[in-house]
């Protein structure tokens, strides 16, 4: 019994911890970077997009197609950053414990 009562308390403690690093990767703000930095895009932690940047020697008419893809390129940039942040975070909660496949953070 006593086994399992600590198993309980660890288990509580690793829940409050997640918890914990949830809020702060929800907090958090992450900047993709495209086209040499012409093109910076800023989502948070839940992967909104709260803020981007455009080099205005992009305005451009005739290089709105080349802007467009440069936009979904820092978009991804910063997703992906943010992924790799967050699993990195996980790792620290979690003691380097491997979940289960397609159990992920739930935001």
């Amino acid at each position: 019994m006593k086994n399992i009562a600590g198993l309980m308390k660890q288990a509580s403690q690793m829940q409050k911890k997640m918890e914990d690093m949830q809020a702060a990767l929800e907090a958090a703000e992450i900047e993709g970077v495209s086209g040499a930095g012409m093109v910076r895009v800023v989502i948070t932690g839940k992967g909104e997009m709260k803020s981007i940047r455009i080099d205005p020697k992009l305005a451009d008419p005739a290089e709105m197609e080349m802007l467009q893809d440069l936009i979904l390129a820092a978009s991804a940039d910063a997703r992906r950053k943010m992924e790799a942040t967050a699993a990195e975070e996980m790792q620290k909660v979690t003691g380097g414990l491997n979940l289960p496949p397609g159990m992920k953070l739930p935001f």
